[in-house]
């Protein structure tokens, strides 16, 4: 009876990092074992990320859960009606009101776990993601491997030459770098 009653308390968990870390591969690991303790579970992907399904989040070594791309972050709280878990895929792709998506979710008793890329190819905070942390309970940096000299990663370099902010990709694109080769990669760019 006191189980019953009792009211469920939400939260925002975010999972950072920068390209090639495992991001998506934690989100999906999280909402299937949710899955798997019977929790109600809708999963939610910008429109705009087409770059291996367009109704699945599949991570880069394949695994997938399916989704629902949405325009707006908006659009979220019209089809998380009735759920215990939301996961977020590329939360940087949505603009600042996903924040507030979250807060709500999460006041009333939705465990929102959110993934996306902290910094943008150039070391600045990227999107809402950086808020997102802030307002979050728990928050996990992982790493990808720096593909110079084997490090830790936390940078995600950009391998062509295009200065736009959003720019879809993989490893054509952008590769995993540590903070000394993405300054020493930085300084011969403004050379």
């Amino acid at each position: 009876m006191f189980l019953e009653s009792a009211k469920k308390s939400g939260c925002i968990e975010v999972i950072c990092g920068s390209m090639f870390s495992g991001k998506t591969e934690e989100l999906i690991r999280r909402l299937k074992r949710a899955k798997f303790a019977n929790q109600r579970v809708e999963i939610f992907k910008p429109k705009i990320d087409v770059r291996y399904s367009e109704e699945e989040v599949v991570s880069h070594d394949a695994n997938t859960i399916r989704s629902t791309p949405v325009d707006s972050p908006g659009s979220i709280l019209l089809y998380a009606s009735d759920v215990d878990v939301v996961g977020i895929d590329e939360a940087q792709f949505f603009d600042n009101s996903i924040v507030d998506v979250c807060r709500q979710l999460a006041g009333s008793g939705v465990r929102v776990i959110v993934a996306g890329l902290d910094m943008d190819y150039l070391g600045n905070p990227f999107g809402p993601v950086p808020e997102l942390m802030a307002v979050a309970e728990y928050v996990s940096k992982v790493h990808a491997i720096c593909v110079k000299c084997g490090d830790l990663a936390n940078h995600s370099h950009r391998l062509t030459k295009s200065d736009k902010l959003v720019m879809l990709g993989e490893k054509e694109t952008y590769e995993p770098v540590c903070r000394h080769c993405f300054n020493g990669l930085r300084k011969s760019i403004t050379e």
